[in-house]
């Protein structure tokens, strides 16, 4: 089995040596950059398994880089490590298209963790999605257009796939197993995020506010059930 790659983006020159070392002893392959461009271009280039990504970047900066990879259609995990550790930054990195964010300085074995849990999550949804007892028939039903191949995860519109980071896409995959019915916030939770004791569950909020925005082109609805969970259903 092949290492899993990291792109890891840090213009500190100590920083990025320590980790780099640090992560590869621990097994993973790391390439590294100190600026926003050549950090863009490697990332298209490699298509690395994940990204770690420092926010102060000379030139164009973290957040730069992240909308632009997001916009391109680069749905690579990104966890963001920075000096920045307010609330504000935090919402604005995740909205921004972020699936994790560690404010430095952090532990290098919660750093781990939080690389292997974001990996663990590129495959299919461990509930919602089970494979396809007949091979000659992988996809689901449609429902606005959209379909999930239960054998590998994926969700097509209109026999396009569709380009979401792993937590939307793994909400996305879990309410399509039950349009028109209420699913449970505290089981959506555990799909999205499983095995993350560290993340508080209002967490799947901010997931499903920007699953939301992503599929109303497909005519489907991500409508809020205050005290029961959420709902998809065909816009009216």
């Amino acid at each position: 089995m092949r290492p899993m790659k990291l792109l890891l983006v840090e213009d500190n020159a100590t920083l990025q040596t320590t980790l780099q070392r640090s992560l590869g002893r621990r097994g993973f392959a790391v390439q590294a950059c100190a600026d926003g461009a050549t950090a863009l271009a490697e990332w298209r280039r490699t298509q690395p398994d994940l990204v770690l990504l420092d926010l102060s970047l000379p030139g164009l900066d973290g957040l730069s880089v992240l909308t632009q990879a997001r916009s391109a259609g680069l749905t690579t995990p990104v966890i963001i490590l920075t000096a920045r550790g307010t609330v504000g930054d935090r919402i604005l990195g995740l909205n921004t298209g972020a699936d994790d964010y560690l404010p430095k300085p952090f532990d290098l074995d919660e750093l781990e963790a939080r690389i292997q849990a974001l990996l663990r999550r590129r495959g299919p949804a461990p509930g919602p999605a089970p494979l396809a007892s007949n091979p000659t028939e992988p996809l689901s039903a449609a429902f606005c257009g959209m379909q999930v191949d239960r054998e590998h995860g994926a969700v097509y519109h209109h026999g396009q796939p569709m380009e979401l980071p792993p937590r939307e896409l793994a909400l996305l995959r879990a309410v399509l197993a039950k349009p028109g019915h209420a699913i449970a916030k505290e089981k959506l939770f555990e799909w999205v995020f499983p095995g993350e004791l560290d993340v508080q569950p209002e967490a799947i909020e901010v997931v499903a506010y920007r699953l939301r925005k992503k599929i109303a082109h497909t005519g489907a609805q991500l409508v809020t059930l205050r005290g029961l969970g959420y709902l998809l259903k065909a816009q009216a």
